[in-house]
């Protein structure tokens, strides 16, 4: 069990680096943030660290409310504390070199963390710019439309937030977001549609605790985190590849595209899938091969 800077027990799995003798400094580690509904002992997050493991060492983690984790899920916000104690987790292990790979809600969570912790030579830790108080009218503005990344940060105001916390070995030298949504309160597809009713309504929230064994805060956000496509631009100069399927059922193909647009493209990348769905479930064994042999190359 992992201890977040807010006091969560976050349950957390290491996998050494494969071979006989391997020092922890000499390998890359891949932190793993799963999708919402998933959890540690999920065989899809399993099969990605089977085929991650073939290549270098993993952490693989339940995100808060999912699995025998503590707390509550809030849906992609306060979960950055959670990815950041697995990333210090890698590096008090003894890994020089820490990648972060994301899934759906853990893509959006791995690109914010990456622009909330830098590293101490870059810049001191960002405060959260949050968009606005969580209304109906925040929703609508982002709905089904493209918007440029000025549309979606709005008007933002910055506050002080827990989640940005002590950047202290927890800021990761790549970061992977596969299947990642880049605005929020995103509704232009039938499951999106489902898993927001899931999340807002009381009788969603009880069948995700007992169907998806996912524990949602009830509370929501008091205001709007920073959005995945506004905190692209922020994690330079650390390398940033965005993985997107053209059979995403969730996410079409305009986030992907609005995350490399704000993203700098000197140090991006963006993979469009050829027959990918979404996330973890859907990934092939060849994909998670190449993008364990793109971190282990940028990072």
């Amino acid at each position: 069990m992992l201890l977040t800077d807010d006091g969560v027990s976050i349950e957390a799995r290491y996998e050494p680096s494969p071979g006989v003798g391997a020092e922890p400094s000499d390998h890359l580690a891949l932190v793993v943030g799963h999708g919402f509904s998933g959890a540690l002992e999920r065989p899809a997050l399993r099969r990605v660290a089977s085929a991650f493991h073939q290549r270098t060492a993993v952490i693989t983690f339940s995100f808060r409310g999912h699995g025998r984790s503590g707390g509550r899920s809030t849906v992609g916000d306060r979960e950055v504390l959670d990815l950041a104690a697995a990333v210090r987790w890698a590096r008090r292990l003894g890994h020089r070199r820490v990648a972060t790979v994301g899934f759906s809600m853990g893509g959006s969570v791995v690109i914010r963390q990456a622009a909330l912790y830098r590293k101490a030579d870059e810049i001191q830790p960002l405060q959260d710019v949050h968009q606005g108080e969580r209304t109906g009218r925040s929703a609508g503005r982002t709905d089904g439309v493209r918007t440029t990344p000025g549309d979606v940060l709005g008007t933002p105001r910055e506050v002080t937030d827990a989640s940005a916390g002590s950047a202290d070995g927890a800021a990761p030298d790549a970061v992977v977001a596969v299947s990642s949504p880049a605005r929020w309160y995103y509704r232009g597809t039938a499951p999106m549609r489902r898993l927001h009713w899931a999340i807002t309504r009381p009788t969603g929230r009880l069948v995700s605790r007992y169907g998806l064994r996912t524990r949602i805060d009830p509370r929501g956000w008091a205001v709007d985190p920073l959005s995945p496509v506004a905190a692209a631009p922020l994690i330079v100069p650390t390398p940033l590849l965005i993985v997107h399927g053209d059979r995403d059922p969730y996410f079409p193909l305009d986030h992907p595209r609005m995350l490399a647009s704000a993203a700098d493209p000197s140090t991006s990348e963006l993979w469009i899938e050829p027959g990918y769905g979404h996330a973890e479930t859907a990934a092939s064994p060849d994909l998670l091969t190449r993008i364990a042999d793109w971190a282990a190359a940028h990072a």
